[in-house]
């Protein structure tokens, strides 16, 4: 027998015949990491580990030699030393269809609301396929978000990925309730990961409210979760939403919050032994991030799928707009809308910053005259903002400059204008005739045409 037929022999026996699963044995546990010994699992795979409680599941995160590190996707409690580790042949997946249309699921798909089971023929697997970046369908139109500051000012195109970097407090979840009522996709995918649980209930019952809800799917991993559910949850989102845009479908996802992805992956790899790096976070949290952000977007041009419009919330701790994660996702997003604490702390909502925000795509989603018009105002803006300490303590005296003279006159429709109530939507054209409105009143130094 040749050498080469030796190794297709060997092949044929070691890798297509089954063999029987061993069972491992804990033999450590260090925070809310487990090591195993006895056993092999791949990288990702699950485990079943025996409680006194009963069976928990625990996700393969690393190994070192012959030891598996495992993170539970539950609270740990009942391990003994030198209970069973079994490893699970294979994951079903998690349930994905229409019928998930008005349900609240958990990071691995089951549901939280009460409603029974998800009664879906269909299942996939976490970790889709890679679109060649070559291939995707190139944003061409304007996403109506049904919020007329996003609207008209910093347009989003279909497919973008935008993030909304805000601290806490300022607005968020309401704007996201009101892009989740008032966004012309066919399906809304609604990430709360990392929220306090309080904060779940009432997103879903008071902000979303039953008419965003019936054509939205919520997957929630509060605060108290584990770190490999919050990450989890995560994935699920960005797995719905993939398996909606393949059914032809213009798509929705809001991600609250993409800080609360990386402090998840901060400590499964903290945990494992990974030496942090900036501030803190490990290499790993600022490789995962792209992968992540990088799922969603438009899909494979000339198959017949749709597209993945992203709001990825990113937490500014201390309202600092340079924190590692801020400034780790401005470089991998499509632009950043920026929520004001001053403006919240005035009573103005949305508290969007038209002046610190931006949309890169919008020059190719948006007409000429559409942009020199958002660009005129936007001007207007940032131009009250530089000498509003002059105006407001009465050292700027009129006359003295035109351009800040018709910036004083615009101020209060300009600020009527970015402003809206919470259960008020504004559709795309509406938000346009009001923006050339707003503009004329510009040019005309402050005064209604």
């Amino acid at each position: 027998m040749t050498y080469l037929s030796q190794r297709l022999a060997n092949y044929v026996t070691d890798e297509l015949v089954p063999k029987p699963i061993a069972a491992g044995k804990l033999t450590r546990v260090v925070g809310l990491t487990l090591e195993a010994i006895g056993c092999s699992a791949p990288v990702g795979s699950l485990c079943q580990v025996e409680t006194l409680d009963g069976l928990i599941e625990a996700e393969v995160v690393g190994f070192s030699g012959d030891k598996l590190y495992l993170m539970p996707s539950e609270r740990l409690s009942g391990v003994l030393p030198g209970a069973r580790v079994i490893p699970m042949t294979q994951a079903q997946g998690i349930p994905v269809g229409m019928e998930l249309l008005g349900r609240v699921i958990d990071g691995v798909g089951k549901p939280l609301d009460g409603l029974g089971d998800i009664m879906s023929p269909d299942h996939v697997k976490f970790g889709s396929a890679r679109i060649n970046p070559l291939a995707r369908e190139p944003i061409r139109h304007p996403m109506d978000v049904g919020v007329r500051a996003i609207n008209a000012m910093i347009t989003v195109g279909k497919g973008q990925r935008m993030g909304l970097f805000a601290g806490s407090g300022v607005g968020k979840s309401v704007l996201l309730g009101m892009m989740t009522r008032g966004s012309s996709a066919d399906v809304v995918v609604v990430g709360l990961i990392g929220e306090r649980g309080r904060e779940v209930k009432e997103f879903i019952d008071d902000i979303l409210g039953d008419e965003g809800r019936a054509r939205s799917v919520v997957v929630a991993a509060p605060a108290d979760a584990s770190p490999l559910m919050r990450l989890k949850g995560c994935e699920t989102a960005l797995t719905v939403a993939e398996y909606f845009r393949d059914q032809g479908l213009n798509v929705l996802l809001l991600m609250d919050s993409l800080t609360r992805f990386a402090q998840a992956q901060r400590e499964i790899a903290l945990a494992i032994g990974e030496p942090p790096a900036t501030k803190g976070y490990p290499p790993s949290v600022f490789a995962k991030l792209p992968a992540l952000v990088e799922r969603a977007g438009n899909g494979n041009q000339g198959q017949g799928q749709g597209g993945i419009t992203a709001f990825f919330t990113v937490l500014t701790e201390g309202d600092d707009l340079q924190d590692p994660i801020a400034d780790a996702a401005r470089a991998i997003l499509d632009g950043h809308i920026v929520l004001s604490r001053e403006l919240a702390d005035a009573g103005h909502f949305p508290a969007i910053d038209v002046a610190k925000s931006i949309s890169r795509v919008m020059p190719m989603v948006t007409s000429d005259e559409h942009q020199m018009l958002a660009r005129a105002i936007k001007q207007a803006y940032s131009l009250y903002q530089e000498n509003k300490d002059l105006i407001t303590i009465g050292a700027y005296s009129r006359g003295s400059d035109p351009r800040i003279d018709q910036a004083i006159n615009i101020k209060p429709r300009l600020d009527h204008f970015l402003q809206q109530p919470m259960k008020e939507s504004v559709n795309y054209e509406n938000s346009l005739s009001q923006l050339a409105g707003l503009a004329q009143e510009f040019v005309n130094g402050g005064q209604r045409a």
